[in-house]
């Protein structure tokens, strides 16, 4: 291997895998190392991961603040499009890894690095999602995959690899799951959640209060949008991250946000998690409110339409893909007329929508009114029914 790469960018946590794959790089390619983490919202102590990573023999550590990029680009992007895979899951993972990977490539050009690294295991999804965004933005890079090439297949082996080379493995109660964190949410997949008919233990939760451990009395919010992305909370105008960081406080106190499902994986297999999506779930419910008084009724319906096969392209790691690009525009035109105000109430896990304005709004009280009105004539609908009939009419006739 050595000579065949000259310079690596490995995208970097600091835990246990990617530092045995840090210290496992450089004595492999025999070349530098350029550790990168990405702060897109998660809990970290970032001079710790510098200073962890050039002890582990890092060349530099880079540490990039990519939470704007990732809520106004990424989550704002697929939430417009009202993004769901599989009836219920809002995509926090799938949508945080095309932003670092992006950011990885742009950080191997600056550093004329010709190889990138991560730390996604052989089984999951997150390897096609690093990979397939590699691919399609620079495709002349390298890419490296430790977990589909060394011999370090489990984690009492990683242990004795950091051991024998002296990295540091934090004194801690193991925890009997994993978790992966962003702005959008946190999930937990693993150890005791392997077995479905296992109910996740309440400690687990971090984002989310339990909706018996809400409080009893409602809280109301108004959220404002333009054309599709939220921009206030009660009038106060807030940036992306800002926005969906005071959605998370909202709906996690109230209890809101909370899932646990089995998924189908890109690479076949079934696997079950559990996810605290407070923000994320607040947002989703306002933006299809709003919609209910904007978008035309078939224009919803060829949207809501491409919804799921928009998600799956999120899930599977297609996002800077020709097909993705197409149906993000189109997503995007059905958002022009969807500015408003919704108000919600949130109680008890519970995000209910109970007012919603806009200027944009195609409800018309006089048209729908049950009382006297001036502007539909009810007979007309006669010759409707009629009309729309006619085909069965004729089939009916047939048997009679």
């Amino acid at each position: 291997m050595a000579g065949e790469v000259k310079k690596i960018v490995l995208a970097y946590s600091g835990g246990l895998d990617t530092s045995v794959i840090l210290k496992w790089l450089k004595e492999e390619y025999q070349c530098p190392v350029v550790a990168y983490a990405a702060d897109i919202g998660q809990e970290e102590d970032w001079d710790k991961v510098r200073q962890k990573g050039l002890a582990t023999g890092a060349e530099k550590v880079i540490v990039s603040d990519l939470k704007e990029e990732f809520v106004r680009d990424y989550v704002f992007a697929a939430y417009r499009a009202n993004a769901i895979y599989e009836g219920s899951y809002l995509l926090g993972t799938s949508l945080a890894r095309p932003v670092i990977a992006k950011e990885q490539v742009r950080i191997a050009h600056e550093e004329q690095a010709d190889a990138v690294s991560h730390g996604a295991t052989g089984k999951g999804n997150d390897q096609v999602r690093f990979e397939m965004a590699y691919l399609g933005i620079d495709p002349r890079l390298t890419i490296i995959a430790p977990w589909r090439m060394w011999a370090l297949n489990s984690r009492t082996k990683l242990i004795a690899y950091a051991e024998k080379h002296g990295i540091p493995i934090p004194v801690t109660k193991e925890k009997p799951y994993s978790s992966d964190e962003n702005l959008l949410h946190i999930s937990f997949e693993g150890g005791i959640l392997e077995d479905p008919w296992n109910e996740p233990e309440e400690s687990m939760f971090k984002l989310t209060r339990s909706p018996e451990k809400a409080p009893d009395k409602p809280t109301y919010i108004e959220l404002t949008f333009e054309q599709g992305n939220p921009v206030a909370i009660d009038g106060e105008r807030l940036s992306p991250a800002a926005m969906l960081g005071r959605l998370n406080k909202l709906g996690g106190v109230n209890g809101i946000g909370r899932l646990d499902l089995v998924e189908n994986r890109f690479v076949g297999m079934k696997s079950r998690g559990v996810y605290e999506t407070p923000g994320g779930t607040i947002l989703r419910i306002a933006h299809r409110d709003l919609e209910t008084i904007t978008l035309d009724r078939e224009v919803m319906k060829i949207r809501d339409s491409l919804v799921p096969r928009y998600s799956e392209l999120i899930y599977n790691g297609f996002w800077f893909s020709p097909e993705m690009k197409l149906l993000q525009k189109t997503m995007d035109t059905a958002q022009e007329t969807v500015s408003g105000v919704v108000r919600l109430k949130l109680y008890k896990g519970n995000c209910i929508p109970v007012g919603r304005k806009s200027d944009q709004s195609l409800y018309q009280a006089s048209f729908a009114t049950f009382e006297e009105d001036a502007v539909y004539t009810q007979a007309d609908a006669g010759g409707f029914i009629k009309l729309n009939a006619l085909r069965m009419t004729m089939q009916a006739l047939k048997k009679v």
